[in-house]
């Protein structure tokens, strides 16, 4: 079990900081009925996290392919959290949107390095991949529930008291950022990187442009949608938002399973064409039945989570920080520029109409994904560039103190 605690401690890290990815979503309803935001406003405020933490994403990414910085772990834990526990206590918009902002830029210093010491951990493993992805699902999933716990009684203004998963967070990053930085310290001992391919990384990075529309327009709206179409109250949203996430977990860790007996471009291409139909399934479908496609959904969105980070790490295996950094990062915010062209279409007709359009996406992502090659049989682990001063080595599994 030792052996495995780094990439546990990561996975459990990553769920404390992606609570607050899946807290702006989670938040948006109470903006709502405590501010009455409209759709298109309400989509504003996921855009600021999803933007700014997206376009920062590559900026750390680089920084990290320059050095280690394992600083960035607990720090960026930190932040996140704060963002997001001051947002529900002014109601200025701007000053809404400036925190939840901050909490973004958090978000953003935190996965490309999470994600290079992941790599590390898993060996070369995608089912350790998807242990490490399925963590941030898990975030994803409590979201929800904890927001609406935490503002249940007192409303926006107990959001104070989602500071506490970052707390717990950054507990759990200082045992990893003590091994890195006593790893970092000594000789590197990586292998050379191959040779970079820009253009299968280009179009990966368009598939998970598609992805990130279709993922973002729903756990935006998804919530107010649930209780349009059953009937329902709080509850109903709250449940819906809870499926996406979770299925998100159940999704990384089955990707990563078919990924260590498949190669992972044929794992991804067939979970995209298959997600087109569950999400045609969330717009169309009446009453509970609504659930099932939207956990069919999550989970499809979701098998080749974990498979684009390291196939985009072997496209560019010199940049693997930067690529980290892009496909976490950069494409989600490209994506996440449609979430308020979908709020106003909605304003300006119907929600179900603003979201059929979202069944489409998956279908394009498939198109970009059938032409890429799989590096190669066996996925390269790892390989930090070796002019960084002090780059690990291709295992965190064995450093002193968490082997």
């Amino acid at each position: 079990m030792r052996r495995n605690t780094p990439i546990v401690l990561l996975s459990v890290g990553h769920a404390c900081v992606d609570v607050y990815q899946g807290a702006v979503a989670a938040l948006v309803p109470f903006f709502v009925a405590e501010r009455s935001y409209t759709y298109a406003l309400a989509s504003g405020i996921v855009l600021a996290a999803s933007l700014l933490s997206s376009v920062a994403q590559p900026v750390f990414g680089a920084l990290t392919d320059r050095r280690a910085m394992p600083w960035l772990l607990p720090a960026s834990t930190l932040l996140g959290g704060l963002g997001i526990a001051l947002s529900g206590l002014t109601g200025s918009y701007p000053l809404t949107l400036a925190f939840v902002a901050l909490s973004g830029i958090g978000v953003a210093a935190y996965h490309p390095e999470s994600a290079r010491a992941a790599r590390l951990a898993a060996g070369g493993s995608h089912r350790a991949m998807g242990w490490f992805a399925t963590g941030g699902n898990i975030g994803f999933a409590l979201a929800p529930l904890l927001v609406t716990a935490a503002l249940a009684a007192g409303g926006l203004r107990w959001t104070p008291l989602l500071l506490l998963p970052a707390l717990a967070g950054t507990a759990l990053c200082l045992p990893v950022v003590h091994a890195l930085q006593r790893r970092t310290a000594g000789p590197g001992t990586a292998a050379p990187p191959g040779r970079d391919d820009t253009a299968s990384f280009v179009k990966l990075s368009l598939a998970v442009v598609f992805r990130s529309v279709t993922f973002v327009g729903l756990s935006t709206f998804i919530a107010l949608y649930a209780r349009q179409r059953t009937g329902g109250g709080t509850a109903a949203g709250t449940i819906a938002l809870t499926v996406l996430y979770l299925g998100g977990a159940v999704g990384s860790l089955l990707g990563g399973a078919l990924a260590d007996r498949w190669d992972r471009v044929t794992v991804a291409r067939w979970a995209y064409a298959l997600t087109a139909a569950s999400v045609a399934g969330v717009v169309w479908t009446p009453g509970p039945a609504l659930y099932l496609f939207v956990a069919l959904t999550s989970i499809g969105l979701y098998v080749p989570f974990s498979l684009q980070v390291t196939l985009a790490q072997d496209y560019l295996p010199s940049r693997i920080g930067t690529a980290s950094g892009i496909t976490l990062g950069l494409t989600v915010s490209v994506g996440g520029l449609a979430s308020p062209l979908i709020g106003r279409l909605a304003d300006a007709t119907s929600l179900r109409t603003a979201l059929a359009p979202l069944a489409l996406m998956p279908l394009l992502s498939w198109l970009f994904l059938r032409t890429l090659p799989e590096p190669g049989t066996q996925p390269r682990t790892c390989s930090p560039n070796p002019d960084r001063p002090g780059a690990p080595s291709p295992s965190l599994s064995r450093i002193d103190g968490i082997s």
